[in-house]
């Protein structure tokens, strides 16, 4: 027999004390009970076969499509309503918390001041220091007016045009002048936008490292060779054999 749910039987209970305390038996189902519109008539049907069975000691059994259909016959409106059509609710018991799961989701991020602008001044400082104490040890003049009845030989670009110029003497002038130059310069402009990796890590980003790497490397080859394996002519030579035809 299904059980019988607890809101129910505290009914029952407080029409019994009331009836205990006025003498007169109204709980559900009881002699002289005064039917409640509110509860079903199978549940009342079953609460009296129960208390029947109880004094007599054996064990009711309801048919129970047949109770529910009497108990249904009597309400006016559709099946699976109350008295005065209320839907009927089957309600279950959860435990206390919030209805809301939410995860805080750590974010690494800092703030501007003082973590970045703070490591870039210190870094500003350091580079200031390195280049006064060059400019100390390494004579870099401010040389007279260029005659051009009197061309230097060799004849050198600035040591940060010295790639270019060693191109020239490798590939023709539209080559060496504007495709090398342009490509390395899109590729620098396209490598935020091919690695979107937020890490700082060198493991975890290897190829943007190694196309920076691959690039400077180009240059850095290219303005040493044009330094101190050039001479006169802009010739190939060795500066362990003829010496370093560049004013450092």
């Amino acid at each position: 027999m299904t059980e019988i749910p607890e809101h129910l039987l505290k009914r029952a209970q407080a029409a019994r004390e009331k009836a205990a305390t006025s003498g007169k038996d109204t709980t559900p189902g009881g002699e002289g009970a005064v039917a409640d519109p509110r509860i079903p008539q199978h549940l009342l049907d079953r609460s009296k076969a129960a208390r029947v069975g109880g004094a007599t000691g054996a064990v009711a059994v309801i048919d129970r499509p047949t109770a529910v259909a009497e108990s249904a016959s009597q309400f006016a409106g559709p099946l699976g309503t109350g008295p005065g059509g209320q839907t009927q609710r089957l309600l279950t018991v959860v435990k206390s918390g919030s209805i809301q799961d939410v995860k805080a989701v750590p974010i690494d991020k800092v703030h501007t001041w003082p973590h970045l602008l703070a490591i870039e001044f210190v870094a500003a400082l350091a580079c200031t220091a390195f280049l006064f104490i060059f400019s100390w040890f390494v004579n870099a003049p401010l040389l007279q007016a260029a005659n051009f009845n009197q061309t230097p030989n060799p004849s050198k670009a600035p040591w940060y045009f010295l790639g270019l110029q060693e191109l020239l003497t490798m590939f023709h002038p539209m080559i060496a002048g504007v495709t090398i130059p342009g490509v390395g310069i899109i590729g620098l402009m396209l490598a935020p936008f091919l690695d979107r990796n937020t890490s700082i890590k060198p493991e975890d980003r290897k190829f943007i490292t190694s196309m920076f790497t691959v690039f400077l490397m180009f240059w850095a080859v290219l303005v040493i060779i044009g330094s101190f394996f050039r001479g006169p002519g802009f010739n190939f030579t060795f500066p362990w054999r003829d010496g370093i035809f560049f004013d450092l």
